[in-house]
């Protein structure tokens, strides 16, 4: 870990003691983890949706018509793998870095959303990938880094 600095009594400067470093961590990990399972959900959730009611919800979603449906069927799969890769592996101390190849897997994703949901100029659905896409980045990064599994 690098040098984390607080403001405290004796300043900016004043550098995190050994029991400030592991609550750091341990508060890096719990934040890591509650995003870990929203977006397995929200990601879960979005591949049912396209692997299952993808005819059904294709009518409303003007950007489904930019993609072929195997392409949509391809995405939902890797979003269902990919939600139980956050949270599955790493759960049961087996593999745990699969947890940030699903991460990285998501946000490479998202950018292939950012340039469907801009094709048809759809405002939200590009934010929402976007936003997606930093927080699966951010995930990555803060299982790699700033709270290892391993």
């Amino acid at each position: 870990m690098g040098g984390w600095h607080l403001t405290g009594p004796a300043g900016p400067s004043e550098s995190l003691g050994p029991a400030g470093v592991e609550a750091e961590r341990y508060t890096m990990n719990i934040l890591l983890w509650v995003l870990q399972v929203i977006t397995a959900l929200l990601y879960g959730a979005s591949g049912v949706m396209k692997v299952f009611m993808f005819d059904k919800v294709s009518r409303d979603v003007p950007s489904f018509g930019a993609l072929p449906r195997r392409a949509w069927m391809a995405l939902g799969i890797l979003e269902l793998v990919c939600a139980a890769g956050l949270i599955v592996p790493a759960a049961l101390h087996w593999h745990p870095r699969l947890a940030i190849l699903a991460a990285t897997a998501l946000a490479v994703e998202s950018l292939v959303f950012l340039w469907v949901h801009g094709k048809c100029r759809e405002i939200a659905p590009i934010i929402m990938s976007g936003v997606l896409g930093l927080l699966m980045a951010f995930i990555a990064y803060g299982r790699l880094e700033l709270r290892p599994f391993f």
